[in-house]
C-alpha cells in the first residue's frame, strides 16, 4: 500500500481497503516530559510497533492520539494530563465510529504504563455494548511475554524510542546537546534515588503502577532517566540499535496469528458464547 496510516489515505483506498479486510491498529499515546527526548516520545513509540504490526499483519494505522492519562508527570509543565474516563469515552466514541465504517478488527496499541487505567475498561464496556471483541496489546505487558529475546527490555527502552522517530521518518526531531535542569538528568542512581525516597513507592507494590495509588513525580527529571545524545552519530547509534529491538519484538509477536485469533473469538462469541448468553435472556 501507499501507506498504512489512514488518515494518509485516500477515502477511496480505505474503501478498496475494507473491500478485503477489517483490521486496524490504534496506537494510544501521551505527552509528557521525558527527559531529553521530545514530549510524544511514547505515543511515536506506539505509532512504531503499530506501523510495524500494521505492515506484517496487511492492517491499517489510526494515528495522532498524544493526549491522554500521563500519570504522575504534571511536574513537567510540558505533560498534557488527561482523565482516564475522558479518555476512555473518546476512544469509545472511536471504537464505535471504526465499526461502524468496516472495522471490526480493532487493535490498540500502547507503551506508556498507566494506560491501562484508560483503554482496558474501555475494550470491556466496548464488548458489552457491541458484542465486537476488540484488542489492547498493552507493550509493557506484552513483550515480558516474549520467553527468547536477546535483550533486557527496559534496557533498551530509550534505544526503541530513539529508533521510533526513525521509522516514522522524524528522527531529526530528538534533540542533541540538552543541558542537565530541573527537566533532564543524566545521573542514573540521582534519580532513582529520587523515585526510591517517594513514599509512594512503598505503596505501588500494593495494583499496578499509577493503579495502586495517586502520586507526582517530585522534578520532571524523576520520570525517567534518558541517554546523553552529543552527536548526530550517537543519535545514529541508538535508533539502529532500537529498530533493530524493535523489529525483533514484532517477529517474536508473530502479529498475524494474533489476529487471527481476534478473528476466531469474534466467531466463536457470535456463534457460540452468545447463543448461550441468549437462553436465559427474556424474550
Amino acid at each position: 500500500m501507499r501507506t498504512r496510516f489512514l488518515s494518509k489515505l485516500t477515502n477511496g483506498e480505505v474503501e478498496e481497503y475494507l473491500d478485503r479486510n477489517d483490521l486496524i491498529f490504534v496506537p494510544v499515546g501521551v505527552t509528557e516530559t521525558h527527559g531529553a527526548l521530545p514530549l510524544d516520545s511514547e505515543t511515536v513509540l506506539a505509532e512504531a510497533f503499530a506501523l510495524k504490526m500494521a505492515e506484517a499483519a496487511d492492517g491499517l494505522v489510526l494515528h495522532n492520539l498524544p493526549y491522554f492519562f500521563a500519570g504522575a508527570t504534571p511536574t513537567g509543565r510540558g505533560t498534557v494530563q488527561m482523565t482516564t474516563r475522558d479518555g476512555a469515552a473518546y476512544l469509545d466514541r472511536i471504537a464505535q465510529s471504526l465499526l461502524n465504517q468496516g472495522f471490526r478488527r480493532q487493535v490498540y496499541v500502547t507503551l506508556h504504563g498507566p494506560a491501562y487505567l484508560t483503554i482496558s475498561p474501555m475494550i470491556r464496556d466496548f464488548f458489552d455494548r457491541t458484542k465486537a471483541p476488540i484488542l489492547y496489546m498493552d507493550l509493557m505487558v506484552t513483550i515480558g511475554t516474549l520467553k527468547d529475546l536477546s535483550f533486557n527490555f527496559f534496557e533498551k527502552f530509550n534505544d526503541m524510542a530513539i529508533g521510533s522517530y526513525d521509522i516514522l521518518g522524524r528522527l531529526e526531531d530528538v534533540p542533541l546537546n540538552v543541558p542537565e535542569s530541573n527537566s533532564v538528568s543524566y545521573d542514573v542512581e540521582k534519580v532513582m534515588k529520587a523515585n526510591a525516597d517517594n513514599p509512594a513507592s512503598l505503596l505501588g507494590k500494593y495494583a499496578l503502577q499509577s493503579g495502586a495509588v495517586g502520586y507526582y513525580f517530585d522534578h520532571a527529571s524523576d520520570h525517567l532517566y534518558t541517554p546523553q545524545l552529543k552527536t548526530a552519530d550517537e543519535r545514529n547509534y541508538y535508533a539502529k540499535s532500537g529498530v533493530a529491538a524493535i523489529n525483533e519484538i514484532i517477529k517474536g509477536l508473530d502479529v498475524a496469528t494474533v489476529v487471527k485469533q481476534l478473528s476466531d473469538l469474534d466467531e466463536y462469541t457470535q456463534n457460540v458464547s452468545m447463543k448461550r448468553y441468549g437462553e436465559w435472556l427474556p424474550k
